[in-house]
């Protein structure tokens, strides 16, 4: 069992910058891929990008490759994800998720953070 708890959220004029975190609990972090999914209103959940175990690979959706970074501490049990030069379309609900496989589907991911709300102002 992994319980997740991101934060981070808030609110940022276009061209700032967030970092969101995702704490973790449980001693088997480290076997656990770990995403990044966002939720626009009115729009269906997407990924927005995904960290193997190891932190080695890395996968982004085009839309954000440039501006968001993904990164995790073992040691910590923490993920983030560093995002600059926000747009007014990045405005969503950004969730945390653990899964076995490094993914861009939802459906192999096993535990979900509550998400926390990030909104870019134009």
């Amino acid at each position: 069992q992994v319980q997740l708890v991101e934060s981070g959220g808030g609110l940022v004029q276009a061209g700032g910058s967030l970092r969101l975190s995702c704490a973790a609990s449980g001693r088997t972090f480290s076997s656990y891929a770990m995403g990044w999914f966002r939720q626009a209103p009115g729009k269906e959940r997407e990924f927005v990008a995904v960290i193997g175990w190891s932190g080695g690979s890395t996968v982004y959706v085009d839309s954000v490759k440039g501006r968001f970074t993904i990164s995790r501490d073992n040691a910590k049990n923490t993920v983030n994800l560093q995002m600059n030069s926000l747009k007014p379309e990045d405005t969503a609900v950004y969730y945390c998720a653990a899964g076995r496989v490094v993914a861009r589907a939802q459906k192999a991911y096993d535990y979900w953070g509550q998400g926390t709300q990030v909104t870019v102002s134009s």
